[in-house]
Order: C-alpha cells, then structure tokens, then sequence
C-alpha cells in the first residue's frame, strides 16, 4: 500500500498562481498581513529554512523570514486543487483510495512493483496537477504513512516489518503517526523516549497509563503495526469547527455573547448541510495573551438552532468574566450514520 502526500501543498498552489514567487519564501495564514493577529497555515520550504512553521504567529514568521511574501488562505482554491489529485489518484488502474485531507491519501494497488507504481503515480499527479508528491510504501498504513516523511520532497521511500526499527527504532516517539508532544511526555514519564521501548514496552503499563483501547493500540503503533486495508469509504464528519482570532480584545460580556453568536450561526450552518441533530458542543477561549480553555458539554439529540445556541451561551456562561478574549473557536458534534467511517472536515480558521 502507498501512502501519497503534496509536497508543501498549499504553498505549491500558490506559486502555481504566482509563478513570479517560485523559489521565494512564501508564508500563507489568515489574511496574509503579518501585523494581524492569525498563524502560519503553512510555508514553502524556503520559509522553513528561515525557522517558519505551522501554527507559528504570522508577527513571529515575519521577524524569523523578513523577506517572505506573506499570501492569505483561500481555501476554495487548496479544495479544488485536491480534487484535481484525489481523480488523478482514482484514476489509475486498479486503485483504491482512502482520502485523509486535502493533500494526503492512501493508495491500495495491485502491483508486484510498488515502487514502479509510486513513480507512476509521482508522474500521473504532476502531469495533470503540475503538483508534485512524495509516496511512501508500507505493509501497514502506519508505516506507509511514515514512510513518506523519508521520502520528502519528490521522493519515494519503503517501510516494512523487515525495516522498521532499524529507521525507526532510535527516534523519538513523537516522530510516530498518531503521537504528539503530550503523548510523548506521558511515555517519556514511563521511561519511554524511543520507538524501540515503545516495541518493546509492557502491555500492562501501557493499559494503566492510556486506557484498554488506547494501550495497546500504542504498542502497535510501536512497532508500526495495524491495518493492512486501504478503505475507500467516504469519511463522514463527527462535527463542525469554526474558530475567529480577533484582531481587538473582547472586552465586554455583550461582544462575547455577539460574538459566539456569530460563530454558532456559521457552525450550524455547516450542520444543517450535513442533515444530521447536534449532541455536543465545545468551546474554545483563548484570553490575552494566551492562555487556552476549553469547555464540553453533551446536549440531547437536537437539529433546532435555537436550543443549540442556548447550549452555546451556557458555556458561554463559564468564560472568566473580566479576562480580555483574543479567540474564540466552537466545534458542534453530530450523530453518526452506522455505517459512517469517521472523518474530519477541515476547520475555517485552524480549530
């Protein structure tokens, strides 16, 4: 199986739209004016060299890569542009594709030469998209998909059992699918640094720690384990995000109550499309200057957008009052069909 990743996607997309910035750094986030409150989407590899990454705020970019053209997101274009790689993807012979994002997939393929097949579909995606990939071979997803971090840019790399911990063993837990930084500390306080120890940890320790799913299944990602299919169900969202940085502190319990108002209308009219009740809401506060809070609450099964946002204003209720407010994010659950295969629609604003 294959996993096919863009290289640098959205900055990719942009310098196809402005061929005068190839070779440039170029940050893209928000509105594209670093003075404004908003973070990195994302950077062209000479924006990396300068130290710029996702998630980065674009005033911190602007001072690490002075030179960089700053471009604001345009999300319609990054979806149409995935679309064009996804029926490319599709359209090779035999395939069957399981879409993780806008610029990442799994490929099934019947093929005695997956490598062969990886530099055909490099060639196919360039050819139609002028996009170019890195593919990574694996005999799991998992190791598919770290595969191909190995194999950036342009590049084709193969992980399996035979290999896998002599790439992989060495390095740090957080360079594994599925663990980030708060992960990896809770292993590291076990005595687990490595992907090594983490192949070789005990099962028990592991149940204790994370629970009885989430135990063993870190066990087997350890050891690059886990499914062998590549499944090509439409992924249906467990729920909808929308997320505003302001550029002024809100200051006043009116302009909070307005502006989770506004948020709620945006979500819910994400939800309506989707034709399926609300049963959980979060929100998300980051106060001045930035300090994170987030706020749960399951609500019955309602499809009415009234009793939605009275539910949104009695979390509302639980932000700290006099604490200025430079985010505000909320996500809405919905319930699943039976035969759903979850996914995740990408946030307007970066929930």
């Amino acid at each position: 199986m294959l996993h096919v990743d863009l290289d640098q996607f959205v900055a990719a997309v942009e310098v196809l739209r402005h061929p005068e910035l190839a070779g440039r750094p170029v940050i893209v986030g928000g509105r594209g004016d670093p003075t404004e409150r908003a973070v990195v989407s994302t950077a062209s590899y000479e924006a990396r060299e300068f130290g710029v990454g996702s998630g980065m705020p674009l005033r911190i970019a602007a001072r690490k890569a002075p030179d960089a053209v700053f471009l604001p997101v345009d999300a319609a274009a990054y979806t149409a542009a995935s679309e064009e790689v996804m029926a490319t993807l599709r359209a090779q012979p035999g395939a069957t594709v399981q879409v993780l994002g806008w610029d990442e997939a799994f490929v099934g393929v019947q093929t005695d030469d997956t490598e062969a097949s990886a530099r055909d579909i490099q060639q196919a995606v360039l050819d139609r998209t002028r996009l170019h990939c890195s593919v990574g071979i694996g005999d799991t997803l998992v190791r598919a998909k770290v595969a191909t971090g190995f194999g950036k840019p342009r590049g084709v790399f193969r992980l399996t059992a035979d290999n896998w911990l002599d790439v992989m063993g060495d390095r740090p837990t957080i360079e594994l699918w599925g663990v980030g930084t708060k992960i990896s500390r809770r292993l590291a306080a076990l005595g687990i640094s490595t992907v090594a120890e983490l192949a070789a940890a005990d099962l028990d320790v592991l149940a204790a720690e994370f629970g009885p799913r989430m135990g063993p299944w870190y066990l087997l990602l350890g050891r690059g384990e886990g499914s062998r299919v590549v499944d090509d169900t439409p992924w249906v969202a467990r729920g909808h995000s929308r997320e505003t940085t302001y550029q002024q502190d809100l200051t006043e319990p009116a302009q909070v109550e307005a502006a989770a108002r506004e948020l709620a209308g945006h979500v819910l009219d994400d939800v309506e499309a989707e034709g399926r009740p609300v049963i959980g809401l979060t929100l998300k506060v980051r106060y001045a200057p930035f300090t994170t809070k987030v706020f749960t609450k399951k609500i019955p099964e309602t499809a009415d957008r009234e009793v939605v946002v009275a539910r949104v204003l009695d979390l509302v209720g639980r932000i700290e009052p006099d604490r200025p407010i430079r985010l505000l994010g909320l996500r809405a659950e919905m319930t699943m069909p039976d035969d759903a295969r979850e996914g995740h629609t990408p946030t307007r604003g970066g929930w």
